[in-house]
């Protein structure tokens, strides 16, 4: 019988879609007993660890830093989705829901996967190297988004509250989808080759660790992740009810609920990366951490944006003073790691201690 059950646990990767989108159409629209929460969060931490194996999949077919790509607009496909379901159903207590899981998901990438990658990659290989040039104007257009989104409502006076007016919230959506785009063609286009990883002379690393699967295992994968996508979408809104009360009985921070699902949707991105960083291939490990942090906030706000029109409530997208410190000085540390181009565990650490703290102040404001 073990013997008979081996082929399944190999081929998890393309039951558990299937298994998810099924679930989904059974549970659908239907409060849920706590068991069958358990099975569906079950499923859906599966549908998300089997999204990231057919993202990697596509993405090794067509290379870096297009591979970096395809997992960071897959991932932000899943934020995206949770964010606008979860504001379709909080009303007004939802209004800080978008603000709260963009900058949940910049505090994650920029200082938890970050840290996290330099400090694996420096222990196992002496200092972790990394092109200056791509990931600083990876670094500079996340900061640009961050403070045009998530800085600025706090200080315009066109509407009262941390709020964008419509015509300010539509610049900013404009702007992040232009920047965004831009970035998209610097890194694919016209400067990939600073976006491909090196070694410690500053020469390009040919990815050559393994065969590239065929276009028809791609084609499959593709199809898979799709699936992928819309089991963890589903699944997410049939939880977030328990996930919104727990938090509340817990007496914790609405904003909880945003770390909660910012931490859900980039444990893909977070797996990806610590395993480039392992293989001394950090480039791609900051490619994508900060091309999450980028697409989070430059597909996330234009999105949310669009959503408004038919939501009710407000849309909160001001920081509130204590974040914007946290933002100014992950900045500020972020482009002090960034300029020599190397790192040792020291800059991995100091990144990972701002992530701490930023959990820290989630949960105890």
């Amino acid at each position: 019988m073990i013997t008979g059950l081996r082929p399944l646990i190999r081929q998890w990767t393309t039951l558990v879609p299937v298994l998810a989108v099924v679930l989904l159409v059974f549970t659908w629209g239907r409060d849920l007993p706590g068991v069958v929460v358990g099975l569906v969060t079950v499923v859906l931490a599966g549908s998300v660890l089997a999204a990231v194996h057919h993202a990697e999949v596509v993405a090794h077919r067509v290379g870096e830093p297009f591979g970096s790509l395809v997992l960071a607009i897959a991932v932000t496909v899943i934020e995206v989705a949770l964010i606008v379901t979860l504001m379709a159903d909080g009303g007004d207590k939802s209004s800080t829901l978008a603000r709260d899981t963009v900058f949940a998901a910049v505090m994650i990438t920029c200082n938890g996967i970050v840290g996290l990658c330099l400090l694996v990659a420096s222990l196992r290989h002496g200092t972790a190297v990394f092109n200056p040039e791509g990931t600083g104007a990876a670094l500079a257009t996340v900061a640009t988004l961050a403070t045009l989104s998530l800085v600025l409502p706090t200080f315009t006076t066109s509407k009262p509250g941390p709020e964008f007016s419509p015509v300010q919230l539509t610049f900013a959506a404009l702007s992040s989808l232009i920047l965004y785009g831009l970035f998209v063609a610097t890194q694919t286009v016209r400067h990939r080759d600073y976006f491909l990883p090196i070694t410690r002379q500053g020469e390009v690393i040919a990815d050559t660790h393994a065969q590239p699967p065929s276009a028809r295992t791609a084609r499959f994968s593709l199809g898979l992740l799709g699936l992928a996508l819309i089991g963890v979408v589903g699944l997410a809104k049939g939880v977030s009810p328990t996930i919104e009360s727990g938090v509340e009985a817990a007496g914790l921070p609405q904003a909880v609920v945003g770390v909660i699902i910012a931490l859900l949707v980039l444990l893909p991105e977070t797996i990806a990366a610590l395993r480039s960083a392992r293989r001394d291939r950090v480039q791609t490990s900051l490619n994508l951490a900060l091309g999450s942090a980028m697409a989070s906030i430059g597909l996330t706000i234009p999105a949310v944006a669009l959503a408004s029109v038919w939501l009710s409530g407000p849309l909160v997208l001001g920081l509130g003073s204590t974040h914007m410190l946290l933002l100014a000085l992950t900045v500020v540390v972020s482009s002090l790691t960034v300029v020599p181009g190397r790192a040792t565990p020291l800059q991995g650490g100091v990144h990972l201690v701002l992530f701490a703290a930023y959990l820290e102040l989630a949960i105890n404001p």
